[in-house]
């Protein structure tokens, strides 16, 4: 069985990521942190467009695994 090391994390992600469970476990959202969330992934996903332009690589790479 494999152990995980958490305490490489910072207790501050973890608590985020507990709170996160606890939500989803309840059914509940928190609509204010989806939010931010969506924000901060649009804005990577633009940063990574900006430095490496559109990768278009799912669609090839699932062509090439079902066609193999």
């Amino acid at each position: 069985m494999t152990v995980t090391d958490y305490s490489k994390i910072s207790p501050d992600i973890l608590a985020d990521i507990a709170t996160a469970a606890q939500d989803a476990a309840n059914g509940t959202r928190n609509l204010r942190e989806a939010r931010a969330a969506c924000e901060e992934m649009d804005r990577i996903r633009e940063e990574i467009r900006k430095k490496h332009g559109v990768l278009d690589i799912g669609v090839p790479a699932i062509r090439e695994l079902r066609d193999s």
